[in-house]
């Protein structure tokens, strides 16, 4: 007999026989609806679950329980430490529920990122965490609404989920904006995408509000485009240098660390020459020189939240609309200072 369970995996039925129960018995067991039956048999089960090493099959499991406990996570680019963070909270949460996080980076391609969504619904995920810009109105309509799978959108604010994490940008911008003014700037640019997403516009007009508040308009020509990531800042240094400026507000800290590494290497010292001000308080921020000042998203905690929302609509889809509101800080560093 030991032989032929070394070649084939342990099933419900030998493990039922093994114990002298049914296979029933045994699935409700292991199930944790075994409160009808003694301590004794449910340890017995338990024992001789580990001694033979019975592992339940998660596809005849999911026929009966008609849940996969299985959600999608889509992010843009899982090389930005911003999203590693939020997946460290989506894990955290998962696990706590007894649910499995499959993650996926897009790298901001829309035809993979709906080719992920398809596998993913293929595959019977309960729900989905969405937390990419570059998914279409007509993908969520066509596909999740389609299927009535429960899902959630990060970073869209406002977007058209049900359930909504929403961290204050505009408070982000105008702490943003109310920080260099405060040290006597004037003549800011900022840099950003081309084709931003919501939370992004409404960072940016928390900025710009800030600024007329004061007299100090934003020119049209201040706002340099340029891609959200690393590459993306250092590529923007010639245009930042052309506008003359004495601080520069990114978008994010990816682009101001690329945009930092840029200057330097024109010889531009920060702050001292122009001071650089990112947004998201992403873990390398402390380990650049100068450290990044920046505004602090709790980014753990959206991973987090978004879990946990998610799986309260995946197990209950008539309750209510969920909000969660997170506040953002300003983290002041180094790679600010005064205007000289």
């Amino acid at each position: 007999m030991a032989e032929v369970a070394m070649t084939r995996k342990v099933t419900i039925r030998d493990l039922a026989e093994a114990a002298g129960v049914s296979v029933t018995t045994v699935s409700q067991i292991l199930n944790g609806k075994g409160e009808r039956f003694s301590i004794e048999t449910r340890q017995r089960v338990h024992q001789l679950q580990e001694d033979l090493g019975y592992v339940p099959d998660f596809n005849a499991r999911n026929l009966i329980m008609k849940s996969a406990q299985t959600i999608g996570v889509l992010v843009p680019n899982l090389g930005n430490p911003f999203f590693s963070m939020f997946i460290r909270g989506v894990q955290q949460t998962s696990r706590e529920r007894h649910f499995i996080p499959l993650i996926f980076g897009a790298n901001h391609d829309e035809q993979l990122e709906s080719y992920y969504l398809q596998e993913l619904i293929k595959r019977a995920v309960d729900g989905l965490i969405i937390a990419s810009a570059s998914i279409t109105g007509e993908a969520i309509d066509n596909i999740l609404k389609k299927n009535g799978i429960p899902y959630l959108l990060i970073d869209q604010n406002g977007g058209p989920s049900v359930d909504r994490i929403r961290v204050d940008d505009e408070q982000g911008g105008q702490l943003a904006a109310r920080h260099l003014l405060t040290l006597g700037h004037q003549r800011i640019v900022v840099v950003m995408p081309e084709h931003p997403t919501q939370n992004l516009r409404i960072r940016l007009a928390g900025f710009k509000a800030q600024l007329v508040d004061q007299q100090i308009p934003l020119a049209d020509s201040a706002v340099i485009t340029s891609p959200m990531t690393k590459l993306g800042g250092y590529q923007a240094t010639a245009a930042v240098l052309a506008q003359h400026p004495t601080a520069v507000f990114a978008i994010n800290d990816e682009t101001a660390l690329g945009l930092m590494r840029g200057l330097h290497e024109q010889g531009v010292r920060v702050p001292d020459d122009i001071s650089v001000l990112g947004y998201d308080d992403i873990d390398l921020d402390e380990y650049v020189v100068p450290k990044l000042t920046t505004i602090h998203q709790p980014v753990v905690t959206m991973g987090q939240q978004a879990t946990e929302l998610l799986i309260n609509r995946v197990q209950n889809q008539r309750q209510p609309a969920q909000m969660v509101d997170l506040p953002v800080v300003l983290k002041q560093r180094e790679s600010t200072g005064p205007v000289k």
